[in-house]
């Protein structure tokens, strides 16, 4: 059995409560901590450890086992300021992966260059993801693998359904490859096809390709 994933939450308000509860849910042990009361009595039976402390105080944090965690979160408000110190501590006492919540592109700039593994903007990449959703319906599930491969979930538009994939010929047409076959309404997934297969309806593709590949194959679709 896999060990249990350990992930710090560093401040629990409308961001990192919400994410404390779901990494809760997912079966992690979640350590919180905020200087509000409120804030950690709310949420403290999904936490493994509630902690009310300032989280930019050095000598709180040094007594935690950070460097250990899978990875440290960082959100705290507006004010860039507790969010850069906390970070910099963070990042003094070892933690091996440090993901913060940005509030500006200067703030993500400084983030970056304290060594933060990933800076996210909540607000912006949910309205980038519905708008994608509303323009390409189709789209069900985008996941980059690295800066120039990603993974796509499609659901099979009417013009392929009856098609085999050698008819298809995704990756000669986009330069994709398809890797499985689901099921929308059983869920079961057929993984690598072979040419023979015939897409039917209810289905979804799940290809992997370069960016510009996936984002040819999105536009037909």
């Amino acid at each position: 059995m896999a060990p249990v994933k350990h992930f710090y939450v560093l401040g629990l308000g409308t961001f990192g409560g919400p994410l404390a509860k779901q990494l809760h849910k997912n079966g992690c042990r979640v350590t919180g901590i905020d200087s509000h009361r409120e804030r950690v009595e709310d949420i403290k039976d999904d936490l493994y450890e509630a902690i009310i402390a300032d989280a930019t105080d050095f000598d709180m944090l040094q007594h935690l086992n950070l460097k250990d965690a899978n990875a440290v979160f960082i959100s705290m408000g507006q004010d860039i300021s507790p969010s850069l110190l906390a970070t910099l501590h963070v990042k003094e006492l070892g933690a091996k992966r440090i993901i913060v919540k940005g509030v500006s592109k200067d703030h993500g700039k400084l983030l970056k260059s304290l060594g933060v593994d990933r800076v996210i903007f909540p607000e912006a990449e949910i309205a980038a993801t519905l708008a994608d959703r509303v323009t390409w319906p189709n789209i069900i599930d985008f996941l980059p693998i690295d800066p120039e491969y990603s993974f796509m979930e499609v659901a099979i538009p009417d013009d392929m359904v009856g098609k085999s994939l050698m008819q298809l010929n995704l990756r000669q047409q986009f330069g994709v490859w398809v890797v499985g076959i689901k099921d929308s309404m059983t869920g079961k997934l057929e993984m690598f096809p072979d040419g023979g297969y015939t897409l039917g309806c209810d289905q979804l593709i799940l290809v992997v390709g370069k960016q510009s590949s996936l984002e040819q194959l999105r536009d037909k679709t």
